[in-house]
């Protein structure tokens, strides 16, 4: 029992609450004092099947990784997206900008909105709020 790894493993498996047949027989047949060849063909087995293991709870931690990277980015793209729209409530003077706060009553901002929500795509008066509302963006974008 000279190999590094096999004596961190088995502290390791020692360690486990609940370990699996295959490695409380690695364990017993490693802490055999009188190996004979059959026990040494064994242990080699164990020792590439526990190996196996560790890559592939090293692979899924990794793939988890990955995942919950992708998720991170995902909720930061969209929380970024919440933040410019509340810039823009703020910019249009209904949020203070420091509190956070409605400036006006906060149902009848969301009645406003919900009344917003109802023109058309088409209607003239969303052609005239662009205009106005990409006006005070460049406005705002010069004295940037």
């Amino acid at each position: 029992m000279h190999d590094p790894w096999l004596t961190d493993r088995l502290a390791y498996l020692r360690g486990l609450k609940a370990p699996s047949d295959q490695q409380r027989l690695l364990i017993l047949l490693a802490e055999k004092p009188n190996q004979n060849k059959e026990d040494s063909r064994k242990i080699a087995a164990l020792i590439r099947a526990e190996k196996a293991a560790e890559r592939a709870q090293k692979a899924r931690a990794e793939a988890a990784r990955i995942v919950n990277a992708e998720k991170i980015t995902e909720r930061k793209a969209r929380d970024h997206e919440l933040y410019q729209v509340a810039g823009l409530l703020s910019l249009a003077g209904l949020v203070d900008k420091h509190s956070g706060k409605p400036m006006t009553d906060r149902g009848e901002l969301l009645g406003a909105l919900l009344g917003l929500a109802k023109v058309p795509a088409d209607d003239s008066r969303r052609a005239e709020w662009k205009r106005a509302g990409d006006a005070l963006l460049a406005e705002r974008e010069r004295r940037a």
